[in-house]
């Protein structure tokens, strides 16, 4: 069995464990799947829960798309007429209460292939970050450890490196603030002297492995606090933050457009309800403006 079928069945079956465990944790709503297939090759299965407990909304979905490379990726790539192969699993979950944060992630493997159908390129790619509205210090820091150590298994260099990477990946430029605040992100992880791809893949499948001990107990202290329209308020308008920064800057969403790939499975990392304030600053001394003050000067959590 070659990377890309051993990796996809992988994907497979960490959707089915991570919306298992998420239903499990709303006691309510259950993921709507869809199974889609993509004209120009390949397809997906989109599994969709909204309206819960505990979600407003979310997504958790795995794809693997293939054939030409569409003329926009190959000026991106800079590339002549190829064909490519990717796969991959993408997860948004938004939600109901705002002092449980927004979390994001991606595992993802990407061939790309001659007219012989030769391999001439092939990477992984991934990550997982975390957007809370209200800042919990042992939140973030207890998300960044088992960031660290699934990176640790494998190189104690992975953790600092794939960190500042998320912080300057996932930078609202237009706003000069982070999206959340961070967890890792890595593309392009190659086979080189030091590491085959096989080397990478068990990296990707071990962070992949740590999403649930990472995101689960945050969701478990949280969900029950008590809140108010204020805070919901204020959730909302920082969603409107998520929505600028996937719409404007996300190289994954902008891919997908790009590819021709499914618009409903592209877009369901949006939130539900969002609101833009004209010119909103919270006041001085409240716990919204700590947020802020963290948003713009990204800051170590272990």
């Amino acid at each position: 069995m070659g990377v890309k079928e051993r990796f996809y069945n992988y994907i497979e079956t960490l959707q089915d464990s991570i919306t298992t465990a998420l239903e499990n944790e709303d006691g309510k709503a259950r993921f709507r799947e869809d199974l889609w297939q993509r004209e120009e090759g390949g397809g997906g299965r989109t599994r969709v829960i909204e309206n819960g407990r505990v979600f407003e909304k979310g997504g958790v979905n795995i794809s693997a798309v293939h054939g030409p490379l569409p003329q926009s990726m190959q000026q991106y790539f800079k590339v002549g007429d190829v064909d490519f192969f990717a796969c991959g699993l993408s997860l948004v979950l938004h939600p109901v209460n705002p002092m449980v944060p927004t979390v994001h992630a991606n595992w993802r493997y990407f061939e790309m292939y001659d007219k012989g159908g030769a391999i001439v390129d092939q990477w992984f790619g991934g990550g997982q970050d975390l957007t809370p509205y209200y800042l919990f210090e042992e939140d973030a820091a207890h998300f960044h450890k088992v960031c660290q150590a699934a990176c640790d298994a494998h190189d104690p260099s992975f953790y600092p490196e794939y960190k500042q990477k998320c912080d300057s990946y996932f930078w609202n430029h237009h706003r000069s603030e982070a999206r959340g605040i961070g967890g890792l992100f890595f593309d392009y992880l190659k086979s080189n002297a030091d590491r085959t791809i096989e080397d990478w893949e068990a990296f990707v499948t071990g962070v992949g492995n740590s999403f649930l001990r990472a995101y689960i107990p945050i969701v478990q202290k949280r969900k029950e606090l008590p809140y108010e329209a204020m805070h919901r308020e204020w959730q909302e308008i920082r969603r409107g933050r998520y929505v600028e920064f996937n719409l404007v800057h996300d190289k994954g969403t902008l891919f997908g457009l790009r590819t021709n790939g499914r618009i409903e499975s592209i877009l369901m990392s949006l939130p539900p309800k969002v609101q833009w304030r004209y010119d909103h600053h919270p006041a001085e001394g409240t716990a919204e403006a700590a947020l802020i003050k963290v948003l713009k000067s990204p800051r170590e959590w272990v």
